[in-house]
């Protein structure tokens, strides 16, 4: 039998050209809204767009290492990866280095590193390893504490970092636990309290308390298969404790800056001149960001001639605001390519997914697509003022090295799982 070499080079190329046509674009909204004159040296390091270039030119090396490393390596070496992605967090709170009040950065050269970036993907590759375990059932509580302490550690050691918008990313691993068959019961649970939470913050605790012991009681005794009194008495103690300590939670665990980001978005503020204040402290990037992406309508003003982009009207527009750019230079065509172009790398990633012979493949899979859908549901939603602002870049796309290496990293070791399924012999 005559062995057909070429095999070995088969991967889903696909993923790999919605992958380069969203860091391609990326780039190009990069240059419009970071460049600062007639003149351009697309090399210029002195510029985020200089930068952002060399960043790319370095990631096709590391795509070319990541494809030719053996694809049993990121299983069988899973647990030690993580452990250094845990240590490398640790060793922030020592050599860390504080940007824009975050201690998540390690500084190399002149260069800055994030390491929480990176362990996103070294707790995907351990909750795989973990799941795909012969020894593992994922129904049982034993197990479900220990999948719960691998993803809560890393988590953890974010939030310390004060860097909340990487630690609800954690919250994406959920979707995957749910899919390889976590009971609905933490489902529910969680997005009962996220709601709970919400409306008592939005409405009181009076109101919010009356509607959850309504809801507990009325499926207590209107239920044809009535849920047993113990279990109903829980659920009210559990929803009246959320109702009256997410107060607490909010006023006195929270910093300020979070309190006015949550107040803004849910109106929370009844002072005209306090609002005003808020709004021009807090908001200002989110009112800039909504009047570029308006001022785009349904073409776009053009390359590089987006009025609001180029006057530099929203701060940190080439980082967590860049869809901003999209919107008014490119106008609701560019930014539904965009969109578009997210949805087909998630849908082909899921399919992919699906297609895996192995669970830990599977499961790293869904993990990939769980983590980029969060970073691209989040990211979006601060850019049109629907969710609270959340410090957190759009994938493949916002500036940053590090950013980008670790979507890198994430997406193609699952390219490199999948094409050892496709070069089976």
């Amino acid at each position: 039998m005559v062995r057909n070499t070429n095999r070995h080079f088969k991967f889903d190329w696909a993923t790999i050209f919605i992958f380069l046509l969203l860091v391609g674009f990326g780039w190009l909204n990069i240059l419009s809204a970071s460049h600062t004159g007639t003149s351009i040296s697309y090399f210029d390091t002195s510029q985020p767009f200089g930068k952002q270039l060399i960043f790319i030119f370095l990631t096709l090396g590391l795509i070319v290492i990541l494809l030719a490393v053996d694809a049993k390596f990121y299983e069988r070496f899973s647990s030690v990866i993580y452990i250094i992605s845990m240590l490398s967090l640790i060793g922030l709170f020592f050599f860390g280095k504080n940007v824009n009040g975050a201690t998540s950065w390690y500084a190399v050269g002149g260069m800055t590193l994030q390491p929480s970036e990176f362990a996103k993907t070294a707790t995907a590759l351990a909750v795989a390893k973990y799941i795909s375990d012969l020894n593992t059932n994922i129904k049982t509580l034993k197990d479900q504490i220990k999948i719960f302490i691998i993803i809560i550690i890393p988590a953890f050691l974010v939030l310390l970092q004060n860097d909340t918008g990487s630690t609800i990313v954690y919250g994406a691993f959920f979707f995957v636990l749910y899919r390889e068959g976590l009971p609905k019961t933490y489902l529910t649970i969680g997005v009962s309290s996220l709601l709970t939470a919400i409306i008592s913050l939005k409405f009181g605790t009076v109101i919010t308390s009356i509607i959850v012991t309504s809801i507990v009681l009325g499926i207590h005794f209107l239920r044809t298969k009535k849920p047993r009194f113990i279990v109903s008495l829980a659920t009210l103690i559990a929803a009246l404790s959320i109702t009256f300590g997410v107060k607490y939670f909010f006023q006195s665990i929270l910093q300020p800056h979070q309190q006015d980001r949550i107040s803004l978005w849910l109106r929370l503020e009844s002072d005209p001149i306090k609002l005003r204040q808020m709004k021009r402290t807090f908001a200002y990037n989110l009112n800039e960001s909504e009047k570029a992406i308006s001022s785009g309508g349904f073409s776009g003003r053009g390359f590089m001639q987006g009025t609001r982009t180029t006057g530099k009207f929203v701060p940190e527009q080439h980082t967590d605001y860049i869809f901003s750019t999209v919107g008014e230079e490119w106008g609701f065509l560019g930014s539904t390519l965009v969109v578009v172009l997210f949805v087909l790398l998630l849908l082909r990633i899921l399919h992919l997914a699906e297609l895996q012979k192995s669970q830990f493949s599977r499961v790293y899979g869904y993990s990939v697509a769980a983590i980029i859908f969060i970073h691209f549901l989040i990211n979006i939603g601060m850019v049109m003022g629907l969710i609270p602002t959340i410090g957190i870049p759009l994938p493949l796309f916002s500036y940053g090295g590090s950013g980008l290496w670790a979507f890198t990293i994430l997406l193609f070791i699952f390219i490199k799982l999948d094409s050892n399924r496709i070069n089976e012999w």
